[in-house]
């Protein structure tokens, strides 16, 4: 099974608690992404692992000409909703279906590490790179400053055991390790920042609605059942309950922006 076959299962089990609970959060990290690669009229921009589409969104309002790639069927069919003038495409980002320098600004927001060969899908972000664009990538935080730490280690227990030295969530996350990996493929790292995303949820039925929808709660569930992992989710974001009932969990994602 490819990665994209792989990945589109897993994260189309809940496309609409997906968009609807988690990705609206990262608007901020778009924006400023966007800001530092200077997205604006006229840019033509390619989102890969675009998801349900709201980066290519904010893209369109900034001006963009806005093109998108996805493994997951039904969160395109959110996105295409979302950007009805845009290219938006099923397909493998490690075998992108664009020409060669078609884009000024190529992002992969948290997308490029699931790739079975992340350093190659970067070959093929600078391969649809203009000589003068730039490429985006982001990737979490430091895990002291991600209060979804603890969520994600809830969940990496009740996933099936990783292959011996397999990357966790956070290995792009240490000083240096996104710069290198960029490196390998042959860009140059200009520069990068942190940007704040901020998750709301109103109750703890909602929490775990949008807390089950990433496709790390899938593979999850698959091995361990859904009782199981709503166990641990619940159990894991306790200390982010207000005394309302809401959570919010604060969090901190990192952008290099790379050239060709």
């Amino acid at each position: 099974m490819g990665t994209a076959q792989m990945q589109g299962e897993l994260w189309g089990a809940r496309p609409r608690d997906w968009s609807d609970l988690q990705e609206v959060a990262f608007r901020a990290l778009y924006e400023a992404a966007f800001d530092a690669a200077k997205v604006g009229k006229g840019t033509n921009l390619l989102d890969v692992g675009c998801g349900a589409g709201l980066a290519c969104q904010v893209a369109h309002e900034r001006g963009a000409k806005v093109s998108g790639l996805d493994a997951t069927a039904s969160l395109l069919e959110i996105a295409r909703g979302r950007c009805p003038d845009a290219d938006i495409r099923e397909g493998e980002m490690e075998e992108l279906p664009f020409g060669d320098r078609s884009f000024d600004v190529v992002t992969g927001f948290n997308s490029f590490q699931y790739a079975a060969d992340p350093a190659h899908a970067l070959v093929e972000a600078r391969r649809v790179t203009t000589p003068t664009g730039c490429v985006v990538a982001a990737v979490w935080g430091a895990a002291e400053r991600c209060e979804l730490a603890p969520y994600l280690a809830a969940l990496g227990k009740l996933m099936p055991p990783p292959p011996p030295g397999a990357p966790g969530p956070f290995a792009l996350s240490a000083p240096g390790a996104l710069e290198a990996l960029v490196e390998k493929a042959g860009l140059r790292p200009e520069g990068g920042a942190n940007a704040p995303v901020e998750m709301r949820f109103a109750d703890e039925a909602t929490a775990l609605r949008g807390l089950l929808a990433p496709g790390p709660a899938t593979r999850a569930i698959n091995h361990s059942g859904e009782d199981a992992v709503r166990r641990g989710i619940t159990g894991a974001i306790a200390s982010y309950r207000k005394g309302d009932g809401s959570y919010v969990m604060r969090n901190e994602f990192r952008y290099l922006l790379s050239r060709p």
